[in-house]
């Protein structure tokens, strides 16, 4: 019986030892799955960073395309503008009183702020004939005209007769060359006046753009 007992003993004991060594079998791909899941974890980081920088380089393209869309527009220039006299204004004492007016033909919108330069211009090639215009300062600027394509601006322009200087050496013009506020390239509106060859003859005075 003793040896029989002892028997039992070893089977329980060597049951009980294969069921640790298993056990610890099942414990170690769970170690190797945590650890690669660490590692995952751990390597998602720098994987979402170009993400992120390509959403910050479209962000700062949005920004600039907004900041350029809402930028002021430039001065016109003559290339931009066309121009016509109206000169049904009436006059006195010798004076007509014309409407300068100039036209947007681009398609950009721009800005016209203050006195144009104006100059009688004659023998068909743009010639000029004696004094440019006075600036008339009864007719300040009213401040920065926008135009937008199509749209217009007016100056009031002021034609004395040249028949009214007797030191007058007449001369006839073609019509008017018109350098817009600030520009460095004119324009030229016919419409035949006469002028004086002598620059100390002032027939023209001519007031700052204001909006049609």
């Amino acid at each position: 019986m003793a040896k029989k007992g002892h028997l039992r003993s070893l089977i329980l004991l060597t049951a009980t030892m294969a069921a640790a060594t298993a056990l610890a079998g099942c414990g170690t791909p769970s170690n190797a799955s945590d650890t690669s899941s660490s590692d995952a974890v751990s390597s998602s980081g720098p994987a979402s960073s170009p993400s992120s920088s390509a959403t910050a380089d479209t962000n700062s393209a949005s920004a600039s395309t907004d900041a350029s869309s809402t930028a002021a527009p430039g001065l016109c220039n003559a290339s931009m503008l066309a121009g016509s006299v109206d000169d049904t204004g009436g006059g006195a004492a010798g004076h007509i009183y014309m409407k300068l007016i100039v036209k947007n033909t681009s398609s950009q919108t721009c800005i016209i702020d203050g006195y144009p330069g104006v100059s009688l211009v004659g023998s068909g090639n743009g010639t000029q004939i004696g004094a440019p215009a006075d600036r008339d300062a009864t007719l300040p600027s009213e401040g920065p005209v926008t135009l937008n394509p199509g749209a217009t601006a007016t100056a009031q322009l002021r034609y004395t007769q040249a028949g009214d200087y007797q030191n007058c050496t007449q001369k006839p013009a073609d019509g008017l060359r018109v350098y817009p506020p600030s520009a460095t390239d004119a324009l030229f509106i016919a419409h035949p006046l006469t002028g004086c060859s002598e620059t100390s003859i002032v027939l023209l005075t001519i007031g700052a753009f204001k909006a049609s």
